[in-house]
């Protein structure tokens, strides 16, 4: 397996265990000083003070991860992209799905060092509508065929 895809294979699980609400699982993923920063400028240095800050955002909220990409830097960090969208319930109860996100990864030594995430939440107002008619259809929960 490559440095790449032992790397993408990191932020998979890492991801994925987050969006089951599993912190131990995910923060083994964890290198000792990691910074994970979100829109706004938000920095949080725990998985603790990231669940905590969320908590005011919504109830739940999930990745479908549709695409990666990975790369190794001049420095033999490894780069990992996830992008895909958001799914999940706000803090009015209402679900929402296919809001966008790009996340970042640097990976030193098999584990995350640095987390960058870019979204669409503000802009598409889930995190403040109280019915799902206030969302936009694009962001409505999708409905089997």
């Amino acid at each position: 397996m490559t440095a790449e895809a032992a790397a993408v294979a990191v932020v998979e699980d890492f991801l994925a265990a987050l969006g089951r609400g599993d912190r131990d699982a995910a923060a083994r993923h964890l290198a000792d000083g990691a910074v994970m920063i979100f829109p706004g400028g938000r920095r949080y240095t725990t998985l603790d003070a990231l669940a905590a800050a969320s908590a005011v955002r919504y109830r739940h909220v999930d990745k479908h991860r549709e695409e990666y990409e990975a790369l190794t830097d001049g420095t033999g960090d490894v780069i990992v992209w996830s992008m895909g969208t958001l799914f999940g319930e706000n803090n009015a109860g209402v679900r929402y799905d296919g809001v966008r996100y790009v996340d970042r990864f640097r990976l030193r030594d098999g584990l995350i060092v640095e987390q960058r995430v870019w979204n669409d939440l503000a802009q598409s107002g889930v995190l403040t509508a109280r019915a799902e008619t206030e969302i936009e259809p694009q962001w409505r929960p999708r409905t089997p065929d």
